[in-house]
């Protein structure tokens, strides 16, 4: 159950906040691209730079909806539920970013990131409380601190899989 909580939780938000970082020059050229697409103008850097921007910080503004409204989703609905629906949001999440080129909608991506940001901050909270509920009184402590090791890996596989000479170029994405 820890690998499941571990691999499906943890280890996407780790994932999801190291990689934005590696995909920066393919997603504003695709940002440029569908600017010249639709408004027949090159978009200039300063507005390229806001829109990167906020396809940047808004994870973190998901975040932090995510883990306000946590405590209270646990209290509500439980933490197995609130961890199944998290699984929703960020399914929900994922498709909004993944056809986001084939729609040609780099506001996809910015409704995505924001999404795998509520999805994060949910599950940041949630995975602790249910490992520890579910884990036997002797391994409490090390179960809980799983948490933080699937972070660590997540951030660990998107800097190996950022590796821009070793796996990408924007045909690709």
């Amino acid at each position: 159950m820890i690998m499941v909580l571990g691999i499906g939780g943890t280890h996407l938000s780790g994932f999801q906040m190291s990689v934005i970082n590696y995909t920066s020059p393919y997603i504003q050229k695709f940002i440029n691209e569908t600017w010249l697409e639709r408004y027949g103008s090159v978009l200039h850097q300063e507005t390229l730079t806001l829109l990167w921007s906020f396809i940047v910080s808004i994870y973190c503004v998901g975040g932090m909806i995510g883990c306000l409204c946590s405590g209270y989703l646990t209290a509500k609905y439980g933490k197995k539920k609130c961890l199944l629906f998290n699984d929703v949001v960020l399914l929900v999440a994922t498709l909004h970013t993944g056809f986001s080129r084939r729609a040609k909608s780099f506001e996809m991506i910015l409704i995505g990131r924001f999404l795998e940001g509520i999805g994060a901050g949910t599950n940041m909270n949630v995975h602790v409380q249910y490992a520890g509920e579910i884990s036997p009184k002797k391994l409490r402590g090390f179960v809980n601190v799983t948490s933080s090791v699937f972070l660590a890996l997540g951030k660990a596989v998107a800097r190996i899989l950022g590796l821009r000479y070793l796996f990408y170029s924007f045909s690709s994405y």
